[in-house]
Formats: C-alpha cells, structure tokens, sequence
C-alpha cells in the first residue's frame, strides 16, 4: 500500500545498531542494510525489513540546500521518484535527518507542506530529528542516495549524479547513478558503479 506523504511528528529507532550521538556507522555496499523501525506519514510503524521483496530507494533531503534545489526545482527529482516507482515494485524513502533549531528541519505539517509544494512523488518521508537512521547509513550530504535490492543488499550509495555543481543546468548530460544503478537491477547484470563521493550539503544532525 502506497504511504502518504503526509506527515505526523515521527519517531526513529535503530534496532539493529548501537550508535553513538557523533560517530557515523556505515554500511558496506554489498552488505545487507540493518533492520530499524521507523514512523511513517501516517504516524504508522514499520521495519525496513517490511519492505523486503522490493527495491527500496533512500534519499536525504534538505529544502534549504542550493544542491536539493537544484534538484528540485528543476523537477529532476520528482521525474526520478515517478519513474522509480512506477511499477509498484520500488519504494522511495525521502528522509530529513535535520535537528530542531538547524537548516532543513520539518515538522509533519511543515514537511506535509513542502511535498506539496514541490509536487513530490516518494512513497513516504521520514522524519530522523534524532539523526539515528542518518547515522545508521552514514549520510553526509543533502541530497544522499542509496539503492536496496529486494533482498535488502545496499547496491549502491553515494550522489545523484556526476556533476557536483548546484546549477540546476548542469543536469542535462550528467549520468544518474540512481537511475543508472536502477537500469542495471531492471536488466539483471551488477551495478556498473556501486558508490561515488556524495556532494551537496552537510546533513544538520543534532548536535
């Protein structure tokens, strides 16, 4: 059932790592994603490993960073969310690991708002105020992507794209490591590149 990107205030645990409030954990590409419980729109519980069976799509995001704008404004990400999810058989997670006080942070209703206004297409977005799924994935920038095979192997985790620049004109005739990385799961051969140095802005953990 597709989750509504309507946000309540959400709650985030890690059940399967210890994490500490500075260090960042990491998980290998190649290795299989930990289970966490994390709190949907609709204020629903559920485990990553409920989404076993299916490609699953991370992506941190921050409104007020020029490089998510670009992004977006651009209505390259929402293209990207559309056509990922299309065939019903990958869910996109759109998470804001941004701590009260700092850049980026929502509420459900202020988060609600901005889907809206950016004409988002996710399966849901997660709200990480704590920072604990971020941690747990070791995200670094706004935007930070990662790709999950249905047997919950992280595929590949880095940036959106190969061209580091925040000028929206830049996206023409870059290469899309989501949609290039999705490309090679949908024809059955491995993910031609499995990680690259992600770009954008610093996620505003708390601190």
């Amino acid at each position: 059932m597709r989750i509504m990107t309507k946000l309540a205030a959400a709650t985030l645990s890690v059940a399967a790592l210890t994490l500490s409030t500075t260090a960042l954990a990491e998980v290998a590409t190649g290795s299989q994603v930990p289970d966490m419980t994390v709190t949907d729109s609709n204020g629903e519980t559920h485990n990553l490993s409920d989404f076993e069976g299916k490609r699953v799509v991370l992506e941190w995001t921050n409104k007020g960073c020029p490089y998510v704008q670009k992004h977006y404004d651009s209505n390259n990400m929402q293209e990207l969310q559309k056509s990922a999810t299309a065939d019903g058989d990958t869910v996109w997670l759109t998470v804001i690991s941004s701590a009260p006080g700092k850049q980026g942070y929502e509420t459900g209703e202020s988060a609600n708002a901005l889907m809206a206004e950016w004409d988002a297409a996710p399966t849901a977005v997660i709200l990480d105020p704590e920072g604990d799924m971020g941690k747990a994935f070791s995200a670094k920038t706004t935007p930070h992507m990662y790709v999950i095979t249905p047997d919950q192997t992280l595929v590949y985790q880095g940036a959106i794209d190969d061209n580091r620049s925040s000028n929206p004109a830049t996206i023409e005739g870059a290469e899309n490591y989501v949609a290039s990385a999705l490309a090679d799961l949908d024809a059955g051969r491995p993910v031609a590149t499995p990680e690259s140095a992600p770009y954008g802005c610093s996620v505003k953990y708390k601190s």
